[in-house]
């Protein structure tokens, strides 16, 4: 996970240092000193970072420390219109995403899950669980662009289609780890809806989950499935 953290951020820090130097030996800023391209796509790859939020949570549960995400791939932009403005975007792309919480997941000894709240423990280290998907976008994108400017406003919704291939929680105390994996109650396939707004490089994304991770799952008498709204920033290239 750490080497896909580290070459996500190189690939980010590369295309931001490619696109700031191509600026500097421009003389009109808002321009592209190049043959224009009628033909022009926008915005097909993107890397992000989110703040995730968890929602529909247990009474007896509640969100702790830091939980984010990283979400990276490409968009193929299908223009609608004759100005190029308005168009499709499908792709592929991989998120990581972390949630802190004080839900205790683990096996009994019939390998059956346990769930538990830890509101009254305090004696542990770490409590979370981690995420890692294969993702679809699918976008209706409008924006200012045109064939000169690379600097435009934009506002893309849509949906996100996701197959969660890994799940790991992981409990810590001084004297104990418990890291649990493979969960019958876990929905792997994930819906969400999204929303993107901003201009030039800083934009803005929303996320919200229309299906809850967990199925069937109980904690305390109360059945639950827990939910996420991801909120963070969106870099395009190209």
């Amino acid at each position: 996970m750490k080497n896909i953290v580290f070459l996500f951020i190189s690939f980010l820090s590369f295309a931001l240092y490619a696109q700031g130097d191509e600026r500097s030996l421009t003389k009109i800023p808002d321009t592209v000193p190049s043959t224009l391209d009628s033909l022009y796509r926008e915005d097909q790859f993107y890397i992000g970072f989110s703040f995730n939020l968890i929602t529909d949570k247990p009474s007896t549960i509640s969100q702790e420390s830091f939980s984010g995400g990283l979400h990276g791939g490409f968009i193929r932009d299908f223009p609608l219109n004759k100005r190029r403005n308005i168009a499709l975007g499908i792709g592929a792309g991989l998120s990581i995403n972390t949630y802190g919480q004080d839900l205790f997941i683990g096996k009994d000894s019939n390998g059956s899950t346990i769930f538990e709240s830890l509101a009254d423990n305090s004696k542990y280290q770490t409590n979370r669980f981690t995420t890692q998907l294969v993702e679809v976008p699918i976008e209706f994108r409008w924006r200012t662009s045109t064939p000169m400017t690379y600097k435009f406003w934009r506002i893309y919704s849509g949906f996100r289609l996701g197959y969660m291939y890994h799940f790991r929680s992981n409990f810590k105390t001084d004297t104990q780890q418990v890291i649990t994996n493979d969960l019958p109650e876990l929905n792997r396939f994930r819906l969400g809806t999204t929303f993107t707004f901003g201009y030039n490089t800083f934009n803005f994304q929303f996320y919200y989950a229309l299906n809850p991770f967990f199925k069937d799952a109980e904690v305390d008498g109360e059945k639950f499935g827990i939910s996420t709204l991801k909120i963070g920033l969106t870099f395009y290239i190209l």
